[in-house]
């Protein structure tokens, strides 16, 4: 199969197109703050937010996976549109506003704020570790999908790819990005909308085939991953920071709100196309195609069911723009999460630790510096680790073990303290260690009950964990507040300070002072667009006396004329000297 080379200049243009347009929303940031990189000055309108939140969780992962989910095990176990839509609305609405209240940067400022700057140090670990592989995940994708459409090699679009994504991102930051998820979201949508009808009704394909297995079923021994799957994606796709960096880059809580709300059922809107490629795939007879591959498809290779639709049961423009959909998808999540771990060590590592008097200048080179990073070793994983989802899929278990209960104590339960945090910690990775997780070949260590030898742990241990995580969080915090505040031990020994009586009120602190800078600068707006308003005013006032005057002195030296005539010339050469 030669090189596609019509796809391959449709993809140039694409690529093209959107680093213009990044290079162009980078010019809103040429004020170079670190506000305006991290949080796009928090100046971000109702419309570019939804978009933006949306395009970032509509990513390659989230279209392939939902596909191959689909066709490989039914609509039951396609929990992720599903997930997703729930956790946007609960964090959209419950932790969102609170967060923008504050005025934080990162999700990782009330754990700093309150916990001290070590710990939540600590809590940036398993960020790090689910942004790489994240993103590795996404881009393996579209590199799967182009070198199945266009034949070239998986490395060449991966390199690519990533390079682009990067480089607007470090050009205009946060605008940059956001501005891209626009047209990449509708790319998306329209790839989609236009691929599904032809792959559809493709010759080969017969829905009949899939007549009473496309519902999936779930077994007695699966109903443990099914719990703690849904766990994962509706509370564990709360605490991620490439959400709550757009969340904080609104202009006030109720957007942040409202375009949580909408993203949410958005993200559950752009699940449907996929869904039915993945049924259309399942359902069609690869032998009446141009497919020489292993017929049934093998369970190994369910992950290009996507790809392999868009080639072989639609006409090459349509899979070209089926690919235009995929590899937007990927980009608009790759620069997000780049710049969402950039974002995060810059602000909670480098400067909160390192570096508390950096100047903008310096912190922006730390963020540029940092997403070349994350970047490139995001670039080297896709290529060469062939467990990327598996480890992606590890890094989202800890996001909902460990940060999920770590976030809500830290923002809703004031006794929450660093004693409570590392205990509740420890507990999370300990017991998801000892789980085992066979998609990275980490072997089981402890067996919860209903534990198999051919099925593994059959009981939902994760969510057992975050449960007691919480109980753990709570319970030492209340202890260790007591035995120091009551001084049963010397509070010299209080090394995470936890007896001072400042401690709970951080938060609430730091809420009210954001909120009293806002409404202070939002009054200063209003006086300054007054004081505009008011010297416009007494400018046209000037002007209008001003010109008034010139009408009535050119009167009057009229009506002077007519009482006292002059010789013609002299008179004209009078009235133009005067004008």
């Amino acid at each position: 199969m030669a090189v596609n080379i019509p796809g391959l200049i449709s993809v140039i243009v694409f690529y093209m197109l959107i680093l213009g347009i990044g290079i162009l929303a980078a010019k809103k940031a040429v004020q170079s703050t670190t506000a305006d990189v991290l949080v796009a000055g928090r100046n971000m309108g109702l419309i570019v937010s939804f978009f933006t939140m949306t395009a970032t969780i509509v990513g390659g992962a989230y279209i392939n996976g939902t596909a191959e989910i689909m066709a490989s095990s039914g609509i039951v176990w396609t929990q992720g549109p599903i997930g997703y839509c729930i956790a946007f609305f609960i964090g959209g609405n419950v932790y969102a506003p609170r967060m923008r209240r504050a005025g934080y940067v990162t999700l990782f400022d009330p754990f700093q704020l309150k916990l001290g700057d070590r710990i939540g140090a600590l809590m940036c670990i398993p960020q790090f570790l689910g942004d790489l592989f994240w993103t590795a995940a996404v881009l393996a994708a579209l590199g799967s999908t182009v070198s199945i459409i266009l034949d070239i090699d998986e490395t060449i679009s991966i390199i690519s790819s990533a390079c682009i994504a990067i480089f607007y991102t470090l050009l205009g930051g946060l605008w940059s990005v956001a501005y891209t998820d626009v047209v990449q979201l509708l790319c998306i949508a329209v790839g989609l909308l236009v691929s599904v009808p032809f792959a559809m009704t493709h010759p080969s394909v017969d829905f009949s085939r899939i007549e009473s297995t496309w519902q999936g079923t779930v077994e007695t021994t699966g109903i443990g991953s099914f719990i703690d799957i849904y766990g994962i994606l509706l509370l564990g796709g709360i605490p991620w920071q490439v959400y709550f960096q757009r969340v904080l880059a609104c202009k006030t809580p109720e957007r942040a709100r409202l375009a949580s709300t909408v993203a949410s059922a958005a993200c559950f809107l752009f699940a449907i196309p996929a869904v039915l490629m993945g049924a259309t795939g399942a359902a069609a007879d690869w032998s009446q195609t141009a497919y020489n591959g292993t017929i049934p498809i093998p369970a190994d290779k369910m992950s290009y069911i996507l790809p392999l639709v868009l080639q072989y049961l639609c006409p090459l423009p349509v899979a070209i723009i089926g690919m235009g959909a995929i590899a937007a998808a990927v980009m608009s999540s790759a620069d997000s999460i780049i710049l969402s771990t950039a974002s995060v060590f810059s602000k909670n590592i480098y400067l909160q630790m390192f570096r508390p008097t950096a100047s903008d200048k310096e912190t922006i080179w730390v963020v540029r510096i940092a997403v070349i990073c994350a970047g490139a070793l995001a670039c080297l994983i896709a290529i060469g680790a062939e467990t990327v989802y598996g480890l992606y899929v590890m890094c989202s278990d800890l996001m909902y073990v460990i940060l999920f209960p770590q976030f809500t104590c830290v923002l809703f339960i004031e006794v929450t303290n660093g004693y409570g945090c590392l205990v509740g910690y420890f507990i999370s990775v300990t017991l998801r260690i000892l789980g085992g997780e066979p998609l990275i070949g980490l072997p089981v260590f402890l067996k919860f009950p209903f534990y198999s030898e051919k099925h593994g742990q059959n009981f939902p241990f994760r969510t057992l964990t975050v449960i007691l995580s919480f109980i753990a969080i709570i319970c030492v915090s209340k202890l260790t507040d007591f035995v120091f505040t009551e001084k049963y031990i010397s509070q010299k020994w209080d090394k995470l300070g936890c007896s001072d009586p400042e401690y709970r009120k951080r938060l609430q602190k730091r809420e009210a002072e954001t909120q009293q800078q806002e409404l202070m600068a939002a009054r200063d707006k209003r006086e300054t667009a007054k004081q505009q308003q008011e010297l416009m005013e007494a400018r046209f006032k000037q002007e209008t006396a001003r010109q008034q005057q010139e009408l009535m002195e050119a009167r009057a030296l009229k009506e002077n004329h007519a009482a006292d005539p002059l010789p013609l010339d002299d008179s004209n050469e009078m009235l133009s000297s005067h004008l």
